[in-house]
């Protein structure tokens, strides 16, 4: 029986180890450390992975509960119309 010795892939905000030159090694955490920045501050990239994981949760949740979704677009609905009803009426006193 064999052992797989194959290097583990390092991610992008991670630090090989093993690096044994200083330089080599304060080259490889300013690379990590601004893939890390990049991964924090970078909003729209952020949002996106955000938006398509609700999507797709949203989806999952209509193919299971089709009522359920029904009920939740309706609830939705009144709830926003609600709020504006509100606020016009609050605006024309």
């Amino acid at each position: 029986m064999s052992v797989d010795r194959s290097p583990v892939p390092v991610p992008r905000t991670g630090v090989a180890l093993g690096l044994t030159d200083p330089v080599e090694s304060a080259r490889a955490e300013l690379k990590a450390a601004l893939a890390a920045i990049e991964i924090k501050a970078n909003v729209p990239r952020r949002l996106e992975h955000g938006l398509t994981r609700v999507t797709a949760k949203a989806r999952d949740f209509r193919r299971k509960n089709p009522a359920g979704a029904a009920a939740a677009v309706v609830g939705v609905a009144v709830a926003v119309g609600g709020i504006v009803w509100f606020a016009v009426r609050t605006y024309a006193r």
